[in-house]
């Protein structure tokens, strides 16, 4: 998911994840696409290729749900493209919103203040802002009507999160710093208890014992190769770790924890010493004077690049939490390298963990962590899986094959001798260690969903600039994105098959898009069930929403989609408020409950502001109102069946 910037009372959205900070001349699947729809047209003798050619199977032979002989169908009216206000479900579905920004989840903590004039002491006490990945965990094991629901909150929006009286700017003095603390604890992850009422409804626990608000200043731990009193690390602010920040995708571990990515982290720093320069490390991860326009390091020092360099080094990891033990410091895992995660999804081979996650900005790599030995095995040495074994980048081939590339020390091009120290440092610099060996470039990888059933993995590959012979339609960058689907080569430890499954668009103004087939752009979120339906979630920029002059008219607002691994016939089965994007999705096990959020409602968007006029302080749903008519709110959104049938089918 991309991170927009905090507002300064009411500004322009600028997404930088489609720009990059990738400088290496490696090869980008774009190119190696194009290789081989040229080589397939050569074969046919026809210079016309048929987009379901492209898409077809005959990339390589990938088990799907068809093979697997558990075909499953879509039993439900697609909703049509929408640009209400409004959150749409299919006929015969029930959408509830459960938890938005600002419910409180102690007992006796404050209520949500309309005017947003919560205070930061108020808000650690409450669901946290702009909701992302999220997951279900079951109490006990496999029951479907309670559990822990456990989900990011990515990042603060000025206009939304400050009162009027407060205003939007970040000044240096105790209120700014006061606005600098209550966004800090509206980050990072909340835990709560919830459960079904029996009447279709669920309901938060606000006593229960597991509930637990995790955040930008929550005491973090290390571990891994890269250690906490590492010298890139040492901050002469804080001393000791604090904070998780930017928390977008997410994933369950086989053992029972939860991981968390931390993306857009360099958003948070910057500096007005003009004296300052970037690193190449630094520059490599996209640092720079302003980051993505919070101005934090004006009410605090912590955020400062020039007084402060090492702290923006303790983020950019994966964090593991342990949702059932409530008083356990969550777990940086260094040995999942350093970048933009996206997510981390976790698959079993062989009974080691494999960990899937992507970089999510134009121009960076698919990554792959592998587990020593088996996780049982690491365990009952009282040993962390994820601190024990390798981490890979993929390299695609325009054949339809691809290999994962180690990145470790000594092997390769990453060396003592080519100035590479030691394993801290290659996971440190973990992009440009990728940069080095030559991994393939891609368009902005977001999620990875895996189908346990067939061991299918899908990645989202949101948009990207540059040149679109990914779908040879000519146009000059790629806004609409597409989806890769591989599977691992079970002859192999480091070989794959990849094909792309699904390109979104519109066929009116990209011809390469099939006809008929469900409009859609810019997919995010992605998670296959457990009957194998691929659930697709978008998140088109707010520059781009429903804007004419840039194809996205016929798309509407953002959206979920329901796609089948084996026709791939896609269905639009939720549509969501203005100016919002659709992110964190789970189910309880036995598929009759889907849990989504809904996040930024009512964020400054392009199309709505010349219809409206901006969002700001004062008057914040100038775009939105969702979901109760008032100030707009992130929420997750209980989705069920009137029937009490499987979701989708």
């Amino acid at each position: 998911m991309s991170s927009r910037p905090e507002h300064v009372e009411s500004i322009e959205l600028h997404d930088t994840d489609g720009i990059g900070s990738n400088p290496s001349a490696n090869p980008h699947i774009e190119t190696l696409i194009a290789k081989r729809i040229s080589r397939r047209q050569v074969l046919s003798g026809s210079l016309a290729l048929a987009a379901g050619g492209f898409l077809g199977g005959s990339l390589m032979p990938l088990e799907t749900s068809a093979q697997s002989g558990s075909r499953v169908r879509l039993g439900f009216k697609e909703v049509p493209a929408s640009s209400d206000d409004t959150l749409v479900v299919p006929e015969g579905y029930t959408a509830q919103v459960l938890a938005p920004w600002g419910t409180p989840i102690f007992p006796g903590a404050p209520r949500f203040a309309e005017d947003a004039s919560n205070s930061a002491a108020d808000q650690e006490k409450q669901v946290g802002f702009n909701h992302d990945g999220m997951q279900f965990f079951p109490m006990p094991r496999l029951c479907s009507n309670r559990g822990l629901l456990v989900m990011n909150h990515e990042y603060t929006d000025a206009n939304m999160i400050y009162s009027a009286e407060q205003g939007g700017r970040i000044t240096p003095d105790a209120a700014g710093r006061e606005k600098v603390a209550k966004a800090l604890a509206a980050h990072g992850v909340t835990v709560v208890a919830v459960r079904h009422c029996g009447n279709g409804k669920w309901e938060i626990i606000k006593h229960d014992p597991h509930n637990r608000r995790i955040t930008g200043n929550t005491p973090m731990a290390f571990s891994g190769p890269v250690r906490a009193d590492h010298p890139l690390l040492k901050s002469t602010i804080t001393p000791s770790p604090r904070g998780t920040l930017n928390n977008c995708s997410c994933g369950k571990t086989p053992w029972g924890t939860y991981l968390t990515g931390e993306e857009n982290w360099n958003a948070y720093f910057g500096t007005d010493d003009y004296s300052w320069s970037a690193t190449a490390l630094e520059a490599r991860y996209g640092v720079s004077y302003s980051g993505f326009g919070y101005y934090w390091h004006r009410a605090e020092a912590r955020f400062d690049l020039s007084q402060n360099r090492n702290e923006l080094n303790r983020f950019g990891w994966v964090v593991e939490i342990d949702p059932f033990k409530p008083k356990s410091t969550p777990v940086k895992r260094t040995a999942l390298g350093r970048f933009k995660h996206e997510g981390a999804t976790c698959m079993e081979h062989k009974g080691r963990v494999a960990v899937y996650m992507g970089d999510d900005e134009n121009g960076e790599y698919l990554y792959r962590f592998v587990s020593a030995k088996p996780w049982k095995e690491h365990l009952a040495n009282g040993e962390s899986p994820l601190d024990h074994g390798t981490l890979y980048v993929a390299r695609f081939h325009d054949e339809g094959t691809g290999e994962w590339l180690p990145l470790v020390h000594g092997v390769g091009p990453l060396t003592t001798a080519n100035g590479w120290q030691d394993q801290a440092d290659v996971l440190i610099r973990t992009r440009m260690a990728a940069d080095a060996v030559g991994a393939t470039r891609l368009h902005r990888p977001e999620w990875v969903a895996g189908d346990a059933r067939t061991g299918d993995l899908y990645v989202t590959l949101s948009n990207g600039a540059g040149n679109n012979a990914a779908v040879n339609s000519g146009r000059a960058s790629n806004p609409y994105g597409h989806i890769v689907r591989f599977h691992e080569d079970e002859h192999s430890d480091t070989a794959f098959n990849w094909e792309v499954f699904l390109l979104a668009g519109d066929p009116i103004y990209d011809p390469a898009v099939p006809m008929g087939q469900t409009v859609f752009g810019s997919p995010d979120g992605i998670m296959v069930d457990g009957s194998g339906i691929v659930w697709i979630l978008t998140d088109v920029s707010n520059g781009s929403l429903n804007m004419p002059m840039r194809g996205f008219d016929n798309i509407g607002n953002n959206a979920m989609l329901a796609a089948l691994p084996d026709t791939r016939e896609v269905r639009r089965f939720l549509t969501g408020p203005r100016g919002c994007e659709i992110t964190g999705v789970t189910m309880t096990p036995d598929q009759r409950t889907l849990f989504v959020n809904i996040q930024h409602p009512g964020e400054s968007t392009t199309y709505w502001n010349e219809q409206y006029g901006p969002p700001s302080t004062a008057n914040p749903s100038a775009v939105s109102s969702w979901p109760f008519g008032r100030r707009p709110r992130s929420a997750t959104v209980v989705i069920r069946k009137k029937d009490g049938g499987k979701i989708g089918q």
